[in-house]
């Protein structure tokens, strides 16, 4: 016996649009050029001609290590329990390669410019900068050390009478890339600068009072930063508190004396490598600081930093800087 079943209801016809075709942007090649004698040296163009001049030294296809560095895991394992258990990750030494192609006119010509290479990667010289810059004008510099690549090699298939390939290999220490532009921001009794068209609020300072408030800080990084913060007295006291809690500053003196006479200028650096707490005489304001003070870093993005100051009998000012760091070119 049949099996009744019910008709589909007729469908209209449906009509789509048509999908938007994107229409790609013209956009020049990447400007590549590498400075050796810590950045001081003379800029070696990367990329092709410059002008009419020779020799031609030809980045190649096959460049590694120019976007997100290497990380190293930390973790813990337990005997009872199967994986690890993750506590922490960190960026580790950047390994970038460049392979390179280098043509000379004549092999005097060649020579001559392998010397000059060569000097300008010595790294008993210093880091050499690498440079990098798209049409737009951003500009990334990553510094790396040699490391290998350039010992030569005299195959067919390697070099010539006039020409020559290498394969240059760089260790960059540091492993995240700086740009051209420095965020800074000052306060003065109240008078707010802008950060990178961020501004922070004021911080609202009395002569002999206390001045307690947050700032809001534009990070425009992809890295947390390490800001350099400058005081100018005359200051009793003061205290910055980081987005995580960290706090550093100086209380206030038995007496009640200023911690920072007027027109004395205190530097405190929170970069790595540097923690410095000097004022602009040379002196050590270290000892001054409350217990274990911490420097602590500016997250990327916006982020919100509480104040806490008690200027002197006069004018004090606050400024602080820093580099935004990325993580790839």
């Amino acid at each position: 016996m049949p099996i009744p079943v019910r008709s589909k209801a007729p469908v209209s016809e449906a009509r789509f649009s048509a999908p938007a075709v994107p229409v790609p942007e013209n956009w020049q090649h990447t400007y590549v050029s590498i400075r050796g004698a810590n950045g001081q040296g003379e800029e070696i163009p990367l990329t092709g001609f410059q002008g009419r001049s020779w020799p031609v030294i030809v980045l190649q296809p096959g460049v590694s290590g120019l976007d997100l560095p290497p990380f190293e895991l930390h973790a813990d394992d337990s005997p009872n329990l199967d994986g690890s258990m993750y506590r922490g990750a960190r960026a580790a030494a950047r390994q970038v390669l460049l392979p390179v192609y280098v043509y000379g006119i004549d092999r005097k010509t060649l020579k001559a410019f392998k010397r000059k290479l060569a000097n300008a990667l010595n790294p008993k010289s210093g880091y050499c900068v690498l440079t990098f810059v798209e049409q737009d004008g951003v500009t990334r510099r990553l510094q790396c050390y040699y490391a290998g690549g350039m010992e030569g090699n005299e195959s067919a298939d390697a070099a010539g009478f006039r020409w020559i390939t290498y394969g240059i290999q760089l260790t960059a220490m540091d492993p995240y890339f700086y740009g051209d532009l420095e965020a800074a921001a000052s306060w003065s009794f109240g008078t707010a600068q802008p950060f990178l068209k961020n501004p922070f609020f004021p911080v609202r300072l009395s002569a002999g009072t206390t001045a307690a408030d947050t700032i809001t800080v534009s990070n425009p990084g992809d890295i947390e930063a390490w800001p350099v913060w400058t005081f100018t007295g005359p200051l009793k006291s003061f205290a910055l508190t980081g987005p995580d809690g960290s706090t550093f500053g100086i209380p206030a003196q038995a007496g009640g004396a200023d911690a920072l006479q007027a027109g004395r200028t205190l530097t405190i650096d929170t970069r790595p490598g540097y923690k410095t707490a000097i004022d602009d005489r040379g002196i050590n304001y270290f000892p001054l600081m409350n217990p274990s003070p911490s420097l602590w870093p500016l997250p990327p993005g916006t982020s919100t930093v509480k104040t806490s100051l008690v200027a002197g009998s006069g004018t004090a000012t606050v400024n602080v800087k820093l580099t935004p760091r990325y993580a790839t070119y």
